[in-house]
């Protein structure tokens, strides 16, 4: 039906109850500045917070895509939602009594807002009926079973409501009905009675199951997963879709783990409820699970509101089952990381173990360290198909071989493409270093989208619709080098006792900032006086005469939480910045090199031959140096 127009006042006291700290907060990690709190906007693509919520104003404000308003501006932009849909949304959730400038109509209105609710009641009456049977003489079986087999400890069986359904076809709905006098109709709408085919009548959905409350992520009970404690199949079953349940959208232990995961800036995706369970029971709370489907792409944009640096752990049993498990949890990630816009990374625990049955023998430190040595999902990738390969052999090195250029080809992001180009170039030269500018030659001209000879794509000659290639070289090294310069620019602004380091670093090596924005802020710096104390609002202020220039460095001006904590350890990202800018140009002339080497005829003139393999072989290695110094990746640190 038509939303009837809202009373004035309604809409006035909806605005003095939802604090929009509070609203924005289920949607954005906020961080406390000053009197206002920040976070990364929701409205675009960005990885320095410029995302501003103040409490006072009760408005909110991105100084990158310039969107603001208050709470109700805030939920329509992000859900695409009318005015009346927010704010009887609102309504509901702080319990302010709806009026309409239509009286007549009020009552079925209110009928339409109270339906969640009603079932929210429902669910949360059934949960309660649930832990009250698993300690009942029936229920013993269940509880047995989570404190022996599962080694679970009273508190954490309250903490995640765990509870038990009786034996009988009819035990829930009775209870729900008959007792509690609920309507037949809104408890099947709950998903958890059926209407018999024959005879008329309901049964429970779940009957002698080990019960498991399903939560959203302000912890309401919208759904139950039940494990049978029998042979009955399916092992593991889970409520059907309702008005509050939908499986491709929701995350078990979400709610327990967003602070943990904002905490930690890492989500752990697990396959089962007791994988989660397990974890958070051990200590380690950025454990959530994926009810045993695909991870959607609504599952893993709800999970990265609560991390800033988008990294996500995928956790799966190490034997055949579980990579086949990995890979179909990826689902429709898969293009967001090789895009670049997610961290993912997998973790087999060895011995085909999932975390529960690791967690029985191991210590939480055990899998905090398997945490922190699980390979990026592209490497885990690299490894399955090279795992049981001799490459010595034609046909195993031909087959990996296409598989790794299929590979390849799906990476958008120009840098990681690269790196991994000369990653794999590495595994296929079987260690004779000779050979791998061979082997990126191949690669490369097997995965470049143009036919064109391997000189011109690696001169940068080929032009494409009358300009470079999408992802040339050229392109790459600018990229690198934008990175590694702001960065520079952004320590030396914000962290005074590296000013000196900086300076005489690049002075003994040589190096200027290339890029002519970044090149006018840094003669700018060098015309300053560095001790005074307002240094960086004084160079700000100075920038602002002008306006054209300022858009290019301003957010050099400001740091988040993230970027002080990486600042704590300058010494290594000076090192890693500057040697990113020294690797643009030891690059090209590493691609100088290798062309002319690939040039010269080795048997007509073999000392000139052996002379250029030699400088772009010295190159190679500076280049590798250069890398370790690296350490970390510059894009994080952005």
């Amino acid at each position: 039906m038509q939303i009837p127009r809202l009373h004035p006042d309604t809409i006035e006291e909806i605005k003095q109850r939802a604090d929009i700290v509070d609203v924005v907060s289920d949607h954005v990690v906020l961080r406390k500045r000053g009197k206002d709190f920040v976070g990364l906007c929701p409205f675009h693509d960005e990885k320095t917070p410029s995302f501003t919520v103040s409490q006072t104003k009760q408005m909110y404000h991105c100084f990158g895509c310039q969107a603001g308003g208050n709470a109700i501006k805030f939920l329509m932009d992000l859900g695409k939602h009318s005015f009346a849909e927010v704010v009887l949304d609102l309504a509901r959730r702080y319990q302010v009594p709806v009026q309409t400038l239509a009286p007549e109509q009020r009552q079925e209105l209110q009928r339409q807002i109270s339906l969640r609710e009603q079932l929210y009641e429902v669910l949360a009456s059934t949960g309660q009926f649930y832990q009250h049977a698993l300690r009942q003489s029936q229920g013993q079986k269940a509880y047995q079973y989570l404190q022996s087999e599962r080694q679970l400890k009273e508190e954490t069986i309250q903490q995640f409501g765990l509870g038990y359904a009786p034996a009988g076809w009819e035990t829930l709905h009775r209870y729900l009905v008959e007792d509690k006098r609920y309507p037949v109709q809104l408890v099947e709408k709950a998903g958890l009675i059926k209407p018999r085919k024959e005879g008329g009548g309901y049964y429970d959905v779940f009957r002698d199951r080990l019960m498991i409350p399903i939560r959203d992520i302000q912890g309401r009970v919208i759904a139950f997963g039940g494990r049978t404690l029998s042979e009955e199949q399916p092992k593991y079953l889970n409520s059907p879709e309702t008005e509050l349940f939908s499986k491709g959208k929701t995350l078990f232990a979400l709610d327990h783990a967003k602070e943990g995961i904002s905490k930690l800036d890492q989500a752990v995706v697990v396959e089962g409820y007791f994988d989660a369970i397990a974890l958070h029971a051990a200590g380690i709370t950025h454990a959530i699970a994926s009810l045993g489907t695909a991870l959607s792409i609504e599952q893993v944009r709800l999970i990265l509101r609560y991390t800033e640096s988008k990294q996500l752990v995928l956790n799966f049993d190490a034997d055949k089952a579980g990579n086949i498990a990995a890979e179909r949890a990826i689902g429709e990630i898969a293009e967001l990381a090789y895009k670049g816009e997610v961290q993912l990374k997998i973790l087999n625990i060895p011995d085909g173990k999932d975390a529960d049955e690791y967690l029985y023998t191991h210590t939480r430190e055990d899998y905090e360290q398997l945490l922190t040595n699980a390979p990026l999902w592209l490497n885990w990738q690299i490894q399955q198909i090279i795992q049981n390969r001799d490459l010595k052999q034609a046909t195993d090195f031909q087959q990996v071989s296409q598989q790794i250029v299929k590979l390849l080809k799906n990476i958008d992001n120009s840098d990681t493409r690269n790196y991994y180009v000369s990653h794999c170039a590495e595994i296929l030269s079987l260690g004779d270093t000779r050979l791998i500018p061979l082997r990126v030659e191949n690669l490369l001209t097997q995965i470049t989208p143009t036919t064109a000879t391997r000189n011109k794509f690696i001169s940068g000659r080929k032009k494409s619709d009358g300009g470079k290639p999408p992802h040339s070289p050229l392109s790459s090294a600018r990229s690198l080098l934008e990175l590694a310069e702001a960065l520079l620019l952004r320590i030396y602004l914000h962290c005074p006792e590296q000013r000196q380091v900086i300076f005489n670093t690049l002075e003994e090596r040589d190096l200027e900032f290339s890029l002519s924005h970044h090149r006018l802020l840094w003669q700018k710096i060098l015309g300053s006086t560095g001790e005074q104390v307002d240094f960086v609002s004084s160079l700000q202020d100075r920038y602002l005469e002008l306006s054209e220039e300022i858009e290019s460095v301003s957010h050099l001006f400001h740091v988040n939480e993230k970027s002080k904590q990486e600042m704590l350890r300058t010494p290594q990202v000076v090192q890693a910045a500057i040697a990113c800018m020294e690797r643009v140009l030891i690059e090209k002339r590493y691609r100088y090199f290798l062309e002319l080497w690939q040039q010269i005829d080795s048997e007509a003139e073999p000392e000139k031959w052996q002379s250029s393999y030699q400088s772009f072989y010295n190159e190679k290695m500076r280049l590798q140096e250069l890398d370790r110094q690296r350490q970390f990746s510059i894009t994080d640190l952005m």
